[in-house]
């Protein structure tokens, strides 16, 4: 069971995630916009469950500070915390999982290429102890 069903189900809380969405329409989530459309279309039903009082899981990637902080301020003005969960996992674990994954891919989720991993990483904004500390409240 992967990280995020755990958080869903422990806490519990809706879970949003992307991929399940766009693979659900057939689509390619690597498609010019799409992703952008999917997590703004979650985060407006994510902001509505939080304003009722709900838990709510967004698996994104957040891969910029920009937009964590983004993310933690628009759900602070509907009066929700919010709690960062970073898994720090080395390139070499990513595609290892990543080969698992594909080889036994779920209904609901698009194949990824192991060979991108160092592409995306050198994207990544790794979170910075300031926003670790916050994860900890």
């Amino acid at each position: 069971m992967s990280d995020n069903k755990r958080l869903e189900r422990e806490l519990p809380a809706l879970l949003f995630t992307p991929d399940v969405w766009i693979e659900r329409m057939n689509e390619d989530g690597h498609k010019k916009g799409k992703r952008k459309l999917v997590e703004a279309l979650q985060w407006d039903a994510g902001r509505k469950a939080l304003g009722l009082g709900l838990n709510v899981v967004l698996e994104n990637g957040f891969w910029s500070r920009q937009q964590r902080w983004t993310y933690r301020g628009q759900a602070a003005a509907v009066g929700a915390q919010t709690k960062l969960h970073f898994l720090d996992v080395s390139p070499e674990e990513l595609k290892r999982r990543l080969h698992h994954r594909n080889s036994n891919l779920p209904a609901d989720a698009c194949y990824v290429n192991p060979d991108l991993i160092d592409l995306w990483l050198k994207e990544f904004e790794p979170p910075s102890p300031e926003e670790l500390a916050w994860a900890q409240d």
